[in-house]
C-alpha cells in the first residue's frame, strides 16, 4: 500500500505546481523572487521633449518653404529656356541672312575676276572708246562691289554681337539650372535629415498646440 501511495503523493505535487505556473495572477515573492510567469510592465513611450519637437516643426517648415522656393526657380528656369529658345530662332535666321549675302558677295567676287580675266584678253582687239567704257563699267563693279563687302563685314560684326549675348544666355541658363540642381539636391537631404529625426517620432499633442500657438503669435506680431 505504501508503494502506490507514494506515486499518487507524487502526482499530486506535479499538479500543484503546475497549477502555480500557468496562474497568470501570479505576484513575485520579495523573499526569494521567484516566479514562472512574473508580470512585466511595458516600457514607457518616450516622447520628444518640447525643444525637439519645436526643432522638427522648423524645420518642417523650413522645408516647405524651400520646396515652393524650388518651384518658383524652376519655373523661372523655365520661362528663360522658352525666350531663349525664341530668340535662337531670330537669331539662326539673322545668321541664314547674313550667310546669303556672304555667298553673294564670293559669286560677285568670282564675276568680277572673270570680267578683268575677259577685259584683259580683249582690250587689244577693242576700239578705244569701248575699252573706255567697259573700263569704266568695271571700275564702278569693283567700287560697288567694296560697298558690298562693307556693309557684309558691318552686318556680320552686329551678328557677332548677338552670338555673343545669345552665347551669355547660354552660359547664365546652364548656371541657373545647376544652382537649381544643388539647391534640390540640399533640399533632399534637409528632408531626409527631417525624416530621419523627427519622421514617425512620438511627441505630446499639447506641446505642438502649445508651438503653433507661439508661432501664430509670433507671426501676428510682425
Amino acid at each position: 500500500m505504501k508503494r502506490i501511495l507514494l506515486p499518487l503523493a507524487l502526482v499530486f505535487a506535479v499538479s500543484a505546481q503546475a497549477q502555480i505556473t500557468t496562474n497568470p495572477k501570479a505576484k513575485v515573492d520579495p523573499k526569494n523572487n521567484k516566479v514562472s510567469n512574473p508580470v512585466v510592465e511595458k516600457p514607457k513611450v518616450k516622447l520628444m521633449s518640447r525643444d525637439e519637437l519645436r526643432a522638427c516643426i522648423d524645420q518642417q517648415e523650413a522645408n516647405s518653404k524651400e520646396a515652393e522656393a524650388i518651384k518658383a526657380d524652376q519655373a523661372a528656369y523655365k520661362a528663360s529656356a522658352e525666350q531663349l529658345k525664341a530668340e535662337k530662332v531670330t537669331l539662326e535666321a539673322s545668321e541664314a541672312a547674313l550667310g546669303k549675302q556672304v555667298d553673294t558677295v564670293k559669286a560677285e567676287k568670282e564675276a568680277i575676276l572673270k570680267e578683268h580675266e575677259t577685259l584683259t584678253a580683249e582690250a587689244p582687239k577693242l576700239e578705244k572708246a569701248e575699252l573706255k567704257a567697259r573700263n569704266e563699267a568695271y571700275l564702278a563693279r569693283t567700287n560697288a562691289f567694296g560697298t558690298m563687302v562693307d556693309a557684309v563685314k558691318a552686318a556680320d560684326a552686329e551678328q557677332g554681337v548677338k552670338r555673343k549675348a545669345f552665347s551669355a544666355k547660354v552660359d547664365a541658363l546652364d548656371a541657373q539650372f545647376k544652382a537649381i540642381e544643388e539647391r534640390t539636391e540640399k533640399h533632399y537631404d534637409a528632408n531626409d535629415k527631417w525624416k530621419a529625426e523627427c519622421g514617425n517620432k512620438p511627441y505630446d499633442e499639447n506641446d505642438e498646440k502649445a508651438i503653433r500657438k507661439e508661432k501664430a503669435a509670433a507671426a501676428a506680431g510682425k
